[in-house]
């Protein structure tokens, strides 16, 4: 007997990538009951128009708040599965994605399970951040960008969930517009349960398609990871104080050397040497031009989050209490 399967996508001005997620969906061979519910956040633009084109098999949520974790409540408060799984707009499900996470959580016991985020872009640019996301220095030891051994973890990308567990710790934190994941994860390993990742569950990401808007995604993530540190400060990584120190150390060496002290300029150098170093690897690697520009990629990502995280959220951004 396969327990229900609620698949939850919260959305928002996402017709261009809709549709294939929605597909993808559909497409997954699972011998148990699955039901589809994508909550909108006002789109203005023809979202609405490609979820309803898939006809009774998605169900519309309306989700006035707009945010990406008040979705996901609304999608989940809405369904009625044993088991919730989450996707997003950006993402592909593999035809054995469903099958594979029952089993995992049924062989683990773990209160969500998930894997790796597949980045694949299609322009040259999309590839560079693709490549960047899926390096060690773009994304440090996270499992669920470079894969790795099968274990419990911290996160996962996406997440499959007991529907059970989330009755006990309850849903996604809804002033947390960024990091939500990695929150509710805290707390289900904080309630005795585990969050276990799985290279088998491997689903294709599309990255931001411009530079500008990779370095606006970094600049919310490290801006609400410090929130959410601060929340829960024994969830804090080594990977994650690594974008603020060099981002500091950047704007120290900058000082130092328009002080009149060139020798402080060698830190910068010595970083984007580094970045090229990484770039020239990953030609080698991939054979494609396109990891030539990784070197822009992970200059945006790191300042981006780094930056973000050090200037921390204002007194309007901060949830209320």
């Amino acid at each position: 007997m396969f327990p229900s399967i609620s698949v939850v996508i919260p959305v928002r001005n996402e017709m261009e990538h809709l549709g294939l997620a929605l597909q993808s969906i559909l497409d997954m061979e699972y011998p148990g009951d699955l039901e589809i519910l994508v909550a909108d956040g006002a789109s203005a633009d023809g979202t609405l128009e490609v979820a309803r084109s898939f006809g009774p098999a998605v169900t519309v949520v309306d989700n006035p708040n707009r945010t990406t974790p008040s979705g996901l409540n609304r999608a989940i408060e809405a369904s009625s599965g044993a088991i919730i799984l989450r996707c997003d707009a950006h993402s592909l499900l593999p035809k054995d994605y469903a099958l594979t996470a029952v089993r995992l959580l049924k062989e683990t016991g773990a209160g969500n399970v998930g894997g790796v985020q597949n980045a694949v872009g299609k322009t040259p640019l999309q590839r560079a951040i693709a490549f960047a996301m899926t390096s060690r220095a773009g994304t440090g030891d996270a499992a669920f960008h470079r894969g790795g051994p099968p274990g419990e973890t911290d996160t996962v990308y996406l997440g499959v969930f007991q529907r059970s567990i989330l009755d006990k710790v309850g849903l996604f934190d809804e002033t947390l517009i960024r990091n939500q994941d990695y929150e509710l994860n805290h707390r289900i390993r904080a309630s005795g349960s585990s969050v276990y990742f799985s290279p088998e569950l491997s689903v294709e990401y599309r990255p931001r398609p411009s530079l500008r808007r990779l370095a606006s995604q970094y600049f919310q993530y490290g801006q609400w990871k410090r929130h959410v540190i601060a929340l829960h400060p024994s969830s804090i990584r080594l990977r994650h104080l690594a974008p603020p120190v060099l981002a500091l150390a950047l704007i120290a060496s900058l000082a130092i050397g328009l002080a009149g002290q060139p020798w402080a300029w060698l830190f910068g150098l010595t970083y984007l040497a580094s970045l090229a170093g990484v770039a020239l690897i990953w030609l080698a690697k991939e054979r494609t031009t396109a990891a030539l520009l990784m070197p822009a990629a992970l200059l945006t990502m790191h300042l981006s989050w780094g930056t973000g995280f050090l200037k921390g959220l204002t007194k309007s951004q901060k949830p209320r209490t």
